[in-house]
């Protein structure tokens, strides 16, 4: 998976590579914490700001983000198999 970066707008109005998305970017996006650490995307906690250039970054990223399939629980023995695996 690569790493993303969000593009942010500097004070004289040039834009540059940012630290991470705001949690309002990540909350437009249709994203929550956990979903975009599974992503890695990186969280800037102290930007305020957000900009539709990188919802929609995040909202593409997202789509093209494999789907982890959940893992399957354990099949339990039965009681019948136990009593086999013991003789």
């Amino acid at each position: 998976m690569h790493h993303i970066k969000p593009i942010i707008t500097m004070g004289n109005g040039k834009k540059r590579a940012g630290k991470g998305f705001s949690p309002g970017e990540i909350k437009q996006a249709g994203l929550n914490r956990a979903e975009a650490r599974k992503l890695c995307v990186p969280v800037d906690f102290k930007r305020k700001t957000s900009h539709e250039e990188n919802i929609n970054t995040l909202k593409s990223h997202k789509e093209k983000a494999p789907v982890a399939a959940k893992p399957k629980a354990p099949a339990e023995k039965t009681v019948e198999s136990k009593k086999k695996s013991k003789s």
